[in-house]
C-alpha cells in the first residue's frame, strides 16, 4: 500500500475558493511575556513579494517566532502574514488555514480576499493567513529535495513488498530524512508541529492588537484550529472546521479509516464514468477495481509514454488518481487519462493531476509543501516501529482501499517514513476540548475522501460543537458554493447564533 496521502489540499481549495467571553489581557501569556523578543507587529507592506494577485487592500508583513518555545532568546523564525482589511463594519480578525499540513495561508487568504470582497465575511472581518513555521513564504522553510530528487523519486514504484523490495522503500524512507536534518537542521525539525503552530497563531493575534480570534480550518487546519482552542479556549470567539481530522485516532488507524474513504470516493467516480459511453472502468461495477488495476499496474514495469518526455510513471498514476478524488470537477481529467492508458496514446492528464497534487509547476520547481507536510506529521504523533505493525497495517488498509492495493499480501510491508524519523514527536493522540459552549461549529462531507466523515462527527462530539453534514463526494465544503452551508457558516460567524441542530445540506 501507498503511504498515507495527505489531508488538504491547496490546489483543491483554490477550487473551492474560485473556497463572547474575553479572556486574560494578552501580556497575561507566556508570550505576551516576551514581546520584547519576538512577535512585533508586522511591518504592513505590499503583497507583491508573496503573491502575485491579491486584493488591494491586501498588505503583508512577517512576524517573529522562536524556533524552541523552550528557549525565546534564541533562533526566531519569520511567518509570512497577509491581511485584507474588513470593508465594513468591523467584528474582528478570521484567521483562515487551509490544510496540508503544509498549504499556504497567504495563498489560501489572497483568493478568498477577492472571491469574498462583496460578501458579509470580507465586510465584517479582517482575513488573516499565516504561513505556519517552515511552510510557504516563512523562514527558514521546511525544504528537503531539490526539484531533481523529487522528479526521481516519484520514478520509484514503491510497491515491491518481498523482504528485499521493503528494506529498499525504507533505505528511501531514510535517506529523505536524512536530506532533511542536513538541509534543515535536526532543531527546527524538531520544532516544526502542530503543537508550535499552535503556539505561533496566539503570538499572531497579539501582535495584531486582537483579545481574540475568529478561526475557519479546513482539513488539517482542523487539527490546529483544535489544538489553539486547547491551549487559549478564552481566546477563541467562534471557529469553524471544515473536513475534520480526529485527534484521537492514531496514525495508523488514521490512515486505514483514510483509505477506506478514498475507496468510496473511488467507487462514486467509477459509478458517474459508468454512466458515459466508453468509459475506461466499464460499466459492471464489480469489475471497476480489477479494471482500473489492468490499466495503471503494468506502470510498475514501464512508465506509459506522454506528451511530456517524463512519462508516467506507477506512482504519478496513483497520485493523479488521488488527486482526481478530491473534488467531482477533477473526474473529467482522471477518466482522459485512463482513456489514454486503455488506448495507448496520451496519458497526460494523469501526470499532470499528479504535478497539481505534488505543486510542481511547468518549469519543474516544486514549492515545498510535500517536505513540509512530511516533517510536522512526523512529529505530531508517534508511529510504531516494530515491522509487525506495518506488516498487520498492510492487510487491512489492502482491504479498505482495494482499488491502491497492487499485487499480494506478502506478510512484509515498509514502516511509514515517520517510523524511521530522526526527532521524536512533540504531540500525541488525544480527543479535543472545548473552548466553550457555542463557540464551534464543525462541517462534515459524508463521501470526503481525505478526513472521513465519522472524523467530523467524532471531533464534534469532542468539542461539544455544532455538526453540519454536508452530502456530497469532495473534500471539504465551506465556501464552495453551497447556500445551505454557506449560510449556516456565515450566520455563526457574525453572530447569528448556532446552525439549527442536525442540519444536512
Amino acid at each position: 500500500m501507498s503511504a498515507m496521502w495527505r489531508v488538504g489540499s491547496s490546489t483543491a481549495l483554490a477550487i473551492l475558493l474560485a473556497s463572547a467571553v474575553v479572556g486574560p489581557t494578552a501580556s497575561a501569556s507566556p508570550e505576551g511575556q516576551s514581546l520584547q523578543r519576538y512577535g512585533q507587529p508586522p511591518v504592513w507592506g505590499s503583497c507583491e513579494q508573496f503573491v502575485a494577485k491579491a486584493s488591494p487592500s491586501a498588505r503583508c508583513g512577517f512576524v517573529s517566532v522562536p524556533v524552541d518555545y523552550a528557549n525565546p532568546d534564541a533562533a526566531q523564525a519569520q511567518l509570512a502574514v497577509i491581511k485584507v482589511p474588513a470593508s465594513g463594519d468591523r467584528i474582528g480578525v478570521l484567521v483562515v488555514n487551509p490544510g496540508g499540513p503544509g498549504a499556504s495561508a497567504v495563498d489560501t487568504v489572497a483568493g478568498m480576499g477577492t472571491a469574498l470582497a462583496d460578501t458579509e465575511i470580507g465586510r465584517r472581518f479582517d482575513l488573516i493567513g499565516i504561513d505556519p513555521r517552515g511552510v510557504g513564504r516563512s523562514t527558514p522553510e521546511v525544504r528537503c529535495r531539490t526539484d531533481a530528487e523529487f522528479d526521481a523519486f516519484r520514478r520509484e514504484p514503491l510497491v515491491d513488498y518481498s523482504p528485499a523490495g521493503v528494506a529498499h522503500i525504507e533505505d528511501l524512507h531514510r535517506e529523505f530524512a536524512q536530506l532533511c536534518v542536513d538541509r534543515v537542521g535536526a532543531d527546527f525539525l524538531a520544532n516544526v508541529g502542530t503543537a508550535s503552530s499552535a503556539r505561533d497563531i496566539d503570538v499572531v493575534r497579539e501582535a495584531l492588537g486582537e483579545q481574540q480570534i475568529n478561526y475557519l480550518g479546513f482539513s488539517y487546519g482542523t487539527e490546529l484550529g483544535a489544538a489553539y482552542a486547547e491551549r487559549h479556549p478564552d481566546r477563541v470567539r467562534a471557529m469553524v472546521l471544515d473536513g475534520a481530522v480526529d485527534p484521537l485516532l492514531d496514525p495508523v488507524a488514521s490512515r486505514e479509516r483514510q483509505l477506506a474513504s478514498f475507496q468510496t470516493a473511488f467507487d462514486d467516480y467509477a459509478a458517474d464514468c459508468a454512466q458515459s459511453p466508453g468509459c475506461p472502468l466499464g460499466t459492471d461495477p464489480t469489475q471497476f477495481v480489477n479494471r482500473y488495476h489492468q490499466l495503471v499496474d503494468p506502470l510498475v514495469d514501464k512508465p506509459a509514454q506522454t506528451s511530456d518526455p517524463r512519462g508516467l510513471s506507477y506512482q504519478d498514476a496513483i497520485t493523479g488518481t488521488v488527486h482526481a478524488l478530491y473534488s467531482r470537477r477533477f473526474w473529467t481529467y482522471l477518466t482522459s487519462g485512463l482513456l489514454g492508458l486503455q488506448r495507448g496514446t496520451d496519458a497526460v492528464d494523469l501526470l499532470l493531476l499528479a504535478d497539481d497534487y505534488l505543486e510542481r509547476d511547468e518549469s519543474g520547481h516544486y514549492r515545498n509543501q510535500q517536505d513540509a507536510f512530511a516533517a510536522i506529521r512526523c512529529v505530531d504523533a508517534p508511529f510504531p516501529t516494530d515491522p509487525a505493525a506495518w506488516s498487520a497495517a498492510d492487510r487491512r488498509e489492502r482491504a479498505a482501499a482495494p482499488f491502491m492495493s497492487y499485487g499480494t499480501f506478502t506478510g512484509f510491508a515498509p514502516r511509514d517514513g515517520c517510523a524511521l524519523w530522526p526527532v521524536p514527536p512533540t504531540s500525541a493522540p488525544a480527543p479535543a476540548s472545548s473552548p466553550g459552549p457555542g463557540k464551534v461549529v464543525v462541517v462534515s462531507t459524508t463521501h470526503d475522501p481525505a478526513t472521513p466523515y465519522q472524523a467530523g462527527v467524532d471531533l464534534a462530539r469532542q468539542m461539544g460543537a455544532s455538526l453540519i453534514t454536508f452530502d456530497g463526494t469532495q473534500h471539504t465544503v465551506v465556501f464552495n458554493g453551497d447556500a445551505c452551508v454557506d449560510t449556516a457558516v456565515v450566520g455563526f460567524l457574525v453572530g447569528s447564533g448556532a446552525p439549527p441542530a442536525g442540519l444536512r445540506c
